[in-house]
């Protein structure tokens, strides 16, 4: 397809999208409707599957999101840093209730564990061992989960949480929407009763008022190259840890460290004149692996994606909303840090912001909800999709055809 044709199609979906967002004060979300018209889009065979590709913009989303998780980080102080142990906590139990939704329905669906099996035919179990680690994880979750499936020959299996990680962001962002749009409220009403105060972004507090690089460095190029030698290095040591040390966490916490260093101005890609395209270019990522969703795949997996999905919400639901109240977060609020299991970075940051700016009346009250809002979801994303599941998916693959 036309590379500028790819790139203008991409942007006016984007357009529409954002418009929509705003001219409902985001009960609708951007993400949603834009992954609506993709999905649609590439089902119907308007959008050609090469669409988001000969844009240009994934291969620049793929470059970007290292730098806009560090930016992330730099939005991080040290203190709401230490404070997120329990979002941490939340997003473990998270992963934990969709396990045990998945297993419990699977025993009652399938009548039990079957000790006696067919070489190549997949059983109920496999399906909820699969479930499990792609409802709570993104790509590497997934990849094990292929990995052990394609190993007994099981390719339905294998299918499975390809699916489920294509589709459940059509899933989660409608959820998350009106979940957070509560929790927005109720920030709105503490903060109008002198509960609340927006965060403190001049980092006064703590003796730092600007960046520590040179002003040659601040620059829209020099930050890209700063920024840009922070994602190298945290690849770097995903690569020297095995993957242990995941690149986009270490380059969240290299963020929220150079902040408190005073090396990063709080923000530290705010005001460059490429930020917006990169914004724009790593939401893209979102939406890439619809264009393989292939209707017959779907149609003949229905009935588990359509449990898998309803067992797994419950799960999240009970489990979050319960460990999020026992750990003092609103029920709201700990049902929504359970939710980015379903769409992780960036739909944490893109859907933190709307309901901030939906429901914000001004500057002041937008500040202040977000920056309750952000740190909790953008945490929460790395400790389910990143970090818990992985670790979770890579001790029961192993029980997929067994």
């Amino acid at each position: 397809m036309n590379a500028v044709l790819a790139f203008v199609i991409v942007m006016a979906i984007w357009t529409v999208s954002d418009l929509v967002a705003k001219k409902t004060n985001s009960k609708l979300s951007s993400l949603f409707v834009a992954s609506i018209i993709f999905l649609t889009g590439f089902l119907t065979g308007i959008f050609p599957d090469d669409l988001l590709s000969s844009s240009s913009l994934l291969a620049l989303g793929g470059v970007s999101v290292g730098f806009i998780i560090v930016h992330l980080g730099t939005m991080i102080s040290l203190a709401d840093f230490k404070a997120q142990w329990r979002t941490f906590v939340v997003g473990v139990a998270t992963v934990i209730g969709i396990g045990v939704a998945l297993l419990v329905a699977g025993l009652i669906i399938g009548g039990g564990v079957h000790q006696g099996r067919y070489e190549g035919v997949a059983q109920t179990m496999d399906y909820v061992v699969a479930g499990i680690g792609a409802l709570s994880g993104g790509t590497i979750s997934v990849l094990i989960v292929q990995e052990a499936a394609l190993g007994v020959g099981l390719t339905t299996v294998a299918v499975f949480p390809v699916l489920i990680a294509a589709l459940q962001g059509l899933i989660g962002f409608p959820l998350a929407t009106p979940i957070l749009r509560r929790e927005a409220q109720r920030l709105q009403g503490e903060y109008r009763a002198g509960r609340l105060t927006a965060a403190d972004t001049s980092e006064a507090d703590e003796g730092k008022v600007a960046s520590k690089l040179p002003k040659f460095l601040t620059t829209t190029a020099g930050t890209l190259v700063v920024v840009g030698l922070v994602v190298l290095a945290s690849i770097g040591i995903d690569r020297l840890t095995g993957g242990i040390l995941n690149t986009f966490v270490v380059a969240l916490i290299f963020g929220i460290a150079l902040r408190a260093l005073g090396v990063f101005k709080p923000g530290v890609l705010d005001g460059i004149d490429a930020y917006g395209l990169m914004m724009i270019s790593i939401l893209i990522l979102i939406f890439a692996p619809l264009a393989n969703v292939d209707l017959s795949d779907v149609a003949s997996l229905a009935v588990p994606l359509l449990v898998a999905f309803a067992v797994g919400v419950l799960g999240i639901v009970v489990f979050a909303g319960l460990a999020g109240r026992l750990l003092g977060f609103s029920f709201p609020m700990g049902i929504a840090i359970g939710l980015t299991a379903l769409f992780g970075f960036p739909g944490t940051m893109i859907l933190s912001q709307e309901a901030a700016r939906g429901v914000g009346e001004n500057d002041a009250e937008v500040a202040a909800i977000e920056g309750a809002i952000l740190p909790k979801m953008i945490i929460a994303g790395f400790s389910t999709v990143t970090i818990t599941s992985v670790i979770v998916t890579g001790l029961i693959a192993s029980q997929i055809g067994r």
